[in-house]
């Protein structure tokens, strides 16, 4: 197939800008014919305020080079995954011009939420679901900032009044099942939402040692650092292996058993995971589908993870991991406790894992997916124009 892909580049490199390179990297591997559009928002420190708030709500730059890029390339089909804040939306409508279908990723809950997590002060905030996203603007969600938050929420508003988010998107794609529902919650229409899962191409396991937890991420407020440090400290003798960086970093001083490791390569990453006994997920936010389960159930590693959104889903207690309160400290250091006094059956989580794993999170199978998307969305779109 041809397809031209779309991505507006974070300005600190994230879990989506690498899923982005691993679908570019499956596309290609397969063969088929690819051209990438893209923007980095390293470039916003060269656009004068004005011309960026333009360039926020309707990119006239990016309808003359999609247009351009369609004329030229004849795809098939136009597959994005960011449109901020570089891009916009008016992508969207160039697409539609050339009758191209659309495919839209969504990696996190940008169209409903400012910060696009559905986190307040430390907590859910769902204010916005299914309305204006105006409570954002006095709440300063985006950056912190009324006068950016005000901009996004124009962005969103404007767009939603000219239904570009229902009319111009041929399939949008949701990460698992409870995404699916919030986006439905938020307006999109429910029968051009399908869920396709992230994927990960790890080898087979080595037969390591397995001992000891283990964190990957990023270290900030949402991904419940504070509750995985306060947990730790109720576990004497146990060891933590952290790795990551971030602006909370603090926490993780002068606790006993807990291991700072740094950013690791995705090699590294897939060492520790492999002599690692579970892995540990926090987080107290709506995580869409976070890489490192997926990477952690192809190593054979159990998962303990906050019971809310999508992580209630994607981890089966008992069968593939342990799920344990949000937020609450005991309640996780109750369950690690349990994993440490019963290796054997952790063991074999780790197994169900994996055989979840090579069920339903191969690149093989994903690529399956993702091309039955393509091909749906665009035997859709012939038939009705």
């Amino acid at each position: 197939m041809r397809i031209i892909v779309a991505h507006n580049n974070y300005m600190h490199r994230g879990g989506e800008d690498v899923v982005v390179e691993s679908e570019l990297a499956l596309l290609r591997a397969h063969g088929h014919e690819l051209i990438e559009y893209r923007r980095d928002n390293a470039e916003i420190a060269g656009i004068n305020k004005s011309a960026l708030l333009l360039d926020t709500i309707w990119s006239r730059k990016t309808v003359a080079d999609i247009t351009n890029l369609i004329r030229d390339f004849q795809p098939d089909v136009i597959h994005v995954h960011n449109t901020f804040p570089l891009i916009s939306p008016s992508l969207y409508w160039a697409a539609q011009r050339a009758s191209i279908p659309i495919i839209q990723t969504l990696h996190n809950f940008r169209l409903l939420c400012l910060n696009a997590m559905f986190l307040r002060e430390g907590k859910v905030c769902e204010d916005c679901l299914g309305r204006l996203p105006l409570v954002g603007i006095g709440h300063k969600c985006y950056r912190d900032s009324m006068v950016q938050s005000g901009v996004l929420a124009g962005t969103l508003t404007l767009h939603r009044g000219l239904r570009t988010y229902q009319n111009k998107i041929s399939r949008y794609i949701a990460l698992n099942e409870f995404c699916r529902r919030k986006f439905i919650e938020g307006g999109l229409p429910a029968s051009r939402i399908v869920v396709k899962p992230n994927f990960i191409d790890f080898p087979a396991s080595q037969n390591l040692q397995r001992q000891g937890f283990l964190f990957v991420g990023r270290l900030s407020e949402e991904k419940g650092i504070k509750t995985l440090m306060q947990a730790i400290e109720l576990l004497p003798g146990s060891v933590l292996r952290v790795a990551g960086v971030g602006p909370e970093m603090g926490f993780l001083n002068n606790v006993s058993g807990v291991v700072g490791i740094g950013n690791l390569s995705i090699d590294e990453v897939q060492h520790e995971m492999q002599a690692s006994m579970a892995l540990v997920l926090p987080s107290i936010w709506f995580e869409n589908f976070p890489r490192t389960i997926v990477e952690a159930f192809s190593c054979g590693l159990p998962v303990i993870a906050s019971r809310i959104g999508a992580l209630a889903d994607l981890v089966e207690h008992g069968v593939t991991g342990l799920l344990f309160q949000p937020g609450n400290a005991q309640d996780l250091a109750k369950k690690m406790k349990w994993a440490l006094e019963n290796p054997i059956l952790m063991e074999e989580m780790g197994h169900n894992a994996r055989a979840k794993y090579l069920a339903e999170y191969t690149a093989e199978r994903n690529h399956q997916q993702l091309i039955a998307i393509y091909q749906d969305a665009i035997s859709e779109y012939d038939d009705t124009n």
